[in-house]
């Protein structure tokens, strides 16, 4: 049951954070909650060592500290915040680098696309009809940096300690 959880749960949370920050701009609270609730059942009967959660707590924490002081500048939302920080739980410091690397480049990457797209002279009138489309096309809208951070998340997961060390 728990290799279950491991294979759904942080892959599902991601898929969800990314869709529903492209069709709303908003990531729900709840994400975070799964996956934070989620790890901590998960590293309990994985049998992680103590000091690996702790360690993962802190790459967690360190990333929330540094988010959040970005979400006071004004440079990134609540959700994308929250979002960073539990997936930072989840992949820990040895994947910690390479996430923000990830997320930066593939940030840069949406950011280019919907800024063309913003640009573009003509929009299908179909597609303007649908509120997200028309939100995300909007230059007063900013960026669903969701689809980024669980990207590089997704990415990253299969070399987890979930899936090499968990699951053998």
């Amino acid at each position: 049951m728990s290799d279950l959880a491991i294979l759904l749960i942080f892959p599902a949370m991601m898929a969800f954070a990314a869709a529903s920050d492209l069709f709303t701009m908003t990531i729900s609270n709840r994400v975070s909650f799964v996956l934070i609730g989620g790890f901590f059942v998960l590293a309990l009967v994985s049998g992680m060592a103590w000091t690996t959660i702790g360690m993962h707590v802190a790459a967690g924490l360190l990333v929330l500290v540094i988010c959040f002081a970005c979400f006071a500048c004004g440079w990134i939302g609540g959700g994308d915040a929250k979002l960073a920080a539990s997936t930072a739980l989840w992949l820990g410091w040895s994947q910690l680098l390479e996430y923000a690397l990830y997320s930066s480049l593939l940030g840069g990457l949406l950011t280019l696309g919907l800024l063309s797209l913003r640009g573009a002279p003509f929009h299908p009138p179909l597609l303007m009809r649908e509120g997200w489309y028309a939100r995300i096309t909007d230059a007063k809208t900013g960026i669903p940096y969701g689809i980024a951070l669980a990207a590089a998340g997704l990415i990253l997961y299969p070399s987890s300690f979930w899936m090499t060390g968990a699951l053998h």
